[in-house]
């Protein structure tokens, strides 16, 4: 098979009376082998981050296989981009570098080696699913900056099990947005074909791609442009698609019609057919 690569765009709109996420994609790359898959993947985020550049903030949310260099490193190059991606569980994590002491040579680097199942402290109560503990770490994914870390877990024994703060896991919670990627990806594979291409070249398979991408973002965008088809703002995808395409057709059936008696020999056919139509119904 091939592989692609996507980014997806959550962007605000108001719904059921309140802020909700639209997801939306734009656009894919098809993966060749000539750059890496964390290369094409910070190349579109270049393309895209001129459009934002007068956002306050702009957050990358990525699952553990793009937590990488590649790309973690491209929020060096953005003043308002900050990133929050899962890692391993073996990830190497230090504390904090101690304060300097003052004493001759070099000062430390980083503090003692951190373990997620003893050096973090969990909160009272589980929020969601998962008691959720936080800590300042330095790891090397991110060139030796200082980060926030979290774990989770369904179980405290044998972990840590004082803290409660909420606030310090509000990153982490916006990490949920992620799973969108998941559900517009299988809306595109079940709903729009997106995986039954019948195209040989690599340029016309992704060409093929991205048309059957933006007529999925179109119509999830038309209910809020279009107060026509609000309606469908609170619908699935499929009954919108379904409705959508209803019309479609509709349309295409009254043109092919309309075309057929433009000549005025059938047009006096379809009138007589009419008329004969209008007096069986009258009696």
């Amino acid at each position: 098979g091939h592989c692609f690569v996507s980014i997806m765009l959550c962007i605000p709109v108001w719904k059921n009376d309140r802020v909700s996420y639209l997801s939306l994609s734009p656009g894919y790359r098809m993966w060749q082998k000539k750059e890496s898959k964390l290369e094409l993947a910070a190349s579109m985020i270049r393309q895209v981050m001129p459009e934002f550049q007068e956002k306050k903030q702009v957050i990358i949310l990525c699952d553990s296989w793009y937590t990488k260099q590649n790309l973690v490193s491209i929020v060096d190059e953005y003043q308002n981009l900050d990133l929050i991606g899962n890692a391993r569980i073996d990830s190497v994590m230090y504390d904090p570098a101690p304060a300097h002491t003052g004493r001759r040579g070099r000062p430390a680097k980083h503090g003692k080696r951190l373990s997620v199942e003893t050096d973090f402290t969990f909160s009272n109560e589980k929020i969601g699913d998962y008691y959720i503990g936080a800590h300042r770490v330095i790891t090397n994914l991110f060139g030796g900056r200082e980060i926030q870390a979290y774990v989770t877990a369904t179980e405290k024994e044998p972990l840590n099990q004082t803290g409660s703060d909420r606030m310090k896991y509000i990153p982490l919670f916006l990490y949920s947005f992620r799973w969108n990627i998941e559900t517009s990806y299988y809306e595109q594979k079940t709903f729009w074909s997106l995986c039954s291409y019948m195209v040989r070249s690599c340029k016309g398979i992704e060409m093929l791609v991205n048309l059957i991408n933006i007529c999925y973002c179109a119509m999830k965008i038309l209910p809020y442009q279009d107060e026509q088809f609000s309606e469908y703002r609170t619908k699935s995808v499929q009954e919108f698609r379904f409705e959508l395409s209803q019309g479609i057709r509709s349309q295409i059936f009254l043109t092919n019609f309309v075309r057929n008696i433009e000549t005025h020999i059938k047009s006096n056919v379809i009138i007589k057919a009419l008329k004969q139509l209008i007096r069986q119904q009258v009696y």
